[in-house]
């Protein structure tokens, strides 16, 4: 076995469909399999993946295991020589994985794999980063990023002198359409499901760098993301859950300091652009801007009242709920 196809579901039947077809479709290497981890949806996902595509191999997880504790799940059961991380709001483009794998052959030094990934108007999302760093976030807080392009020595937390048209070594890919070695994924031991949602793609390709490989980037793979289909749900809790795991993600890497630093850069980000946003509401008052300044609002309030190091250590969280307990 070549290929194996990780999709997490989660009432994810408006879009997977489209993503199912897409890679049979546009896909003539024979032998890949499709595995799709359902957390518990009840919106017919897997009675049609059943009854549509009898192939692919579906683990029922009967509960929402978040992101990366389901994907884990199917990831145990693959057995392809290298593994795909794919959400189910993706459109394969034709070829693309065929070309992927042959670009993952030409490449023994890389242990996981970036490409091109597209909005649906066309433009380029911006899928591949630089690891997360403190430089880096307040470069992007304080809408520093232009200034990267004429001192690219600065930290920055974006490629900003590059949109994914050229060949290169990345730090990491987003965990919408990543590939791995399969050998690299056992070794790492799949995703560490502290990060729950946000984050653990940057952490996974961090592990494939501390055991010797590099990430490879090529544009020759592209696919569209359509992108926010989970977090349109329940946006408020996706945007305190992002700030969770940015601080287990600068707690892992950076110690105590790191994480209580991360905080002060996340404000500074937070307060700039509801101060934006309050301005634009004033001249052209829409319900994005609206719900835009409510999240800002939701999210600085949180930030203000959490001590990142006690959230990561022991739990407590402001909003009143354990750690432990949103990766329910």
């Amino acid at each position: 076995m070549t290929l194996s196809i990780v999709i997490l579901c989660w009432n994810d039947l408006k879009v997977i469909r489209d993503c199912l077809h897409s890679i049979y479709a546009h896909t003539r290497l024979s032998d890949f399999e499709i595995i799709v981890s359902d957390n518990g949806s009840s919106d017919g996902s897997v009675a049609f993946i059943r009854d549509a595509y009898p192939a692919v191999r579906v683990v029922e997880n009967h509960a929402n295991l978040r992101f990366s504790k389901g994907n884990n799940v199917g990831i145990r059961i693959c057995r392809g020589d290298y593994i795909l991380i794919l959400n189910p709001d993706t459109i394969i483009h034709e070829g693309s994985l065929d070309r992927w794998i042959e670009f993952a052959d030409r490449h023994p030094e890389a242990g996981a794999f970036g490409c091109r990934v597209l909005n649906a108007d066309g433009s380029y999302q911006g899928s591949a980063q630089p690891f997360p760093s403190l430089g880096g976030e307040l470069i992007g807080a304080l809408y520093l990023r232009a200034l990267t392009r004429l001192l690219p020595f600065l930290p920055s937390d974006s490629y900003s002198a590059w949109n994914g048209d050229s060949e290169r070594t990345i730090d990491w890919q987003c965990g919408c359409c990543v590939m791995f070695r399969s050998d690299v994924m056992r070794r790492i031991g799949g995703f560490d499901e502290r990060f729950f949602y946000y984050y653990e793609d940057a952490d996974l390709c961090h592990q494939v760098w501390n055991i010797g490989y590099t990430v490879r980037f090529t544009p020759e793979v592209t696919i569209t993301h359509l992108g926010g289909q989970s977090t349109q749900r329940d946006p408020y809790r996706f945007e305190i859950d992002k700030y969770r795991n940015r601080y287990r993600y600068f707690y892992k890497y950076f110690g105590s300091k790191g994480a209580t630093r991360c905080r002060q850069v996340s404000l500074i980000w937070l307060i700039l652009r509801y101060c934006g946003y309050t301005l634009l509401a004033l001249v052209k008052p829409n319900p994005c801007v609206k719900q835009r300044l409510g999240l800002y609002k939701t999210a600085i309030g949180w930030n203000w009242h959490v001590n990142p190091v006690r959230l990561v250590e022991e739990g407590s969280d402001p909003s009143g709920r354990t750690a432990a307990l949103t990766q329910k």
